[in-house]
């Protein structure tokens, strides 16, 4: 019980503190015209809104692996082992939709294998979805990470321009100019080998792109007569860029997290590799 308690509170806890904020974040988004506004942008690209709900698909399979709890057998069994039952292994590698040869099948696949089985026997259809656990951890870490990070110095360096402006951009062109391989090789060596430095590393170095783009995107809207019109009206830097700059650069940070979200668990193989 104990050893379930530690990985409740490691593991589950975070994956429902992170639903719940998302939650949040879309109610407090219908209720504000601003972000409405935002939403409305977004959904007008219909390729940012089919990979995000390819990614909300992978995350929600990916927490159904993540929540476990007891099976009164001393062990744990997760969400996704209710919904796929107790699906046993082959004698040896069999084709996709080939029926099995065991007689007792439980689960909803009706005695096949959708994509086959691999030569340990195991059905790659229920790997393939199980392994959706380590794409939210590493995805959905280094996009906590690499986000926040880009979509503040972007705004603060595309707003405040100048000093600021050139500081932030020596840092990030002086990162960019590390080999990324080397540098996510390094970080890990430094930091230990597990998924939780892996996508510190990946978050360090992945923020770049989206500082670039958001800083861009700011110099282009803090132009606008609606800045123009808050800076008149007396509203501080911090209002004006919470409440008039962010919203209109948020699609760009949400079609950033979609599309960057393969990538990342690609790069995670590759590191794994190395």
């Amino acid at each position: 019980m104990s050893a379930f308690f530690t990985h409740w509170i490691t593991q589950d806890f975070l994956v429902l503190v992170a639903f719940s904020l998302i939650g949040w974040m879309l109610w407090s988004g219908s209720h504000h015209e601003r972000w409405r506004r935002a939403w409305q942008r977004f959904r007008a690209d219909r390729t940012g809104c089919i990979a995000l709900s390819v990614v909300l698909v992978y995350l929600a399979l990916g927490a159904c692996e993540v929540v476990q709890f007891p099976d009164g057998k001393g062990g744990t069994r997760s969400v996704l082992d209710l919904f796929l039952g107790s699906i046993p292994a082959e004698r040896s590698y069999s084709a996709p939709l080939a029926t099995t040869h065991v007689d007792a099948l439980l689960g909803p696949l009706n005695g096949r294998h959708l994509l086959g089985t691999n030569a340990l026997g195991k059905d790659v259809f229920v790997q393939t979805l199980k392994a959706c656990k380590t794409a939210l951890i590493i995805g959905g870490l280094t996009s906590a990470i690499y986000i926040p990070l880009g979509t503040l110095f972007g705004i603060v360096a595309g707003y405040f321009r100048k000093r600021v402006d050139d500081l932030i951009q020596y840092f990030y062109t002086t990162l960019a100019s590390i080999p990324q391989i080397l540098l996510l090789v390094a970080i890990i060596l430094v930091l230990g080998k597990n998924l939780g430095t892996m996508s510190v590393a990946l978050g360090v170095t992945a923020w770049v792109g989206l500082c670039r783009l958001i800083r861009g995107e700011t110099m282009r809207q803090a132009e606008r007569p609606y800045v123009a019109a808050a800076r008149a009206l007396g509203l501080g830097h911090a209002r004006i860029i919470t409440h008039h700059l962010l919203p209109n650069v948020l699609h760009l940070v949400v079609i950033n997290f979609v599309l960057g979200f393969s990538g990342i668990v690609l790069a995670e193989a590759v590191l794994s590799y190395l």
